[in-house]
């Protein structure tokens, strides 16, 4: 894979910079559905289970699977459990078949000890570093073999929990006159509320 695959380049523009992790997570993506025997999901038929945490340092991993997979936060179908750890599980919703992609020491050694890294922990947005500091990463992500990069698990059962139909009720609430899906909907002083007019005091 290089800059001008179709995948990569999408990424990229749903992610806005140019860094090693958005292709890291693409990669980790492809490996999971490469190891699954699956295609990308169009609809729910895959779940992710991403490993990063909220003030991570490569919170961009999870753009990147969501290009590769298909689990996007829109759809519902991707869950990030804050471990802070670059690392997915893949699931197959139909068969419960699973796999976990978990990235190598050394591939997050070889970025951290980047100049580009070094710009990052000084706090300068990554779209605001020279592209030549960012490409090699770039390109050594997106071409070295997953193998190399990655420990990819074998394939496993997993129990994934009951899902819930989607709701396509909705209410207006009587104070802020906004729509809002039925089951938010709450009732304050006997007005059916939204929840955050609800929890106002």
């Amino acid at each position: 894979m290089n800059q001008d695959h179709e995948l990569y380049k999408a990424g990229l523009l749903l992610h806005g910079h140019k860094c090693p992790a958005m292709p890291m997570g693409l990669r980790a993506g492809l490996a999971a559905i490469e190891q699954l025997g699956v295609e990308r999901a169009k609809d729910g038929q895959l779940m992710a289970f991403i490993e990063i945490g909220q003030d991570h340092c490569a919170t961009c991993y999870a753009d990147g699977i969501q290009m590769a997979t298909g689990c996007t936060f829109g759809k519902g179908n991707i869950q990030k459990l804050g471990y802070g750890k670059f690392a997915l599980t893949l699931v197959e919703r139909k068969t419960g078949r699973s796999t976990r992609v978990v990235t190598k020491p050394e591939t997050i050694q070889r970025n951290k000890e980047s100049e580009f890294i070094q710009y990052r922990q000084n706090g300068k947005p990554a779209s605001q570093i020279e592209p030549a500091l960012v490409e090699p990463l770039v390109d050594f992500v997106l071409s070295a073999p997953a193998e190399q990069m990655f420990d990819i698990g074998d394939v496993k059962p997993f129990q994934l929990p009951a899902g819930k139909s989607h709701d396509f009720n909705a209410i207006i609430c009587e104070v802020c006159g906004e729509v809002t899906v039925e089951s938010y909907a709450r009732i304050k002083n006997g007005q059916i509320v939204c929840m955050p007019c609800a929890e106002a005091v």
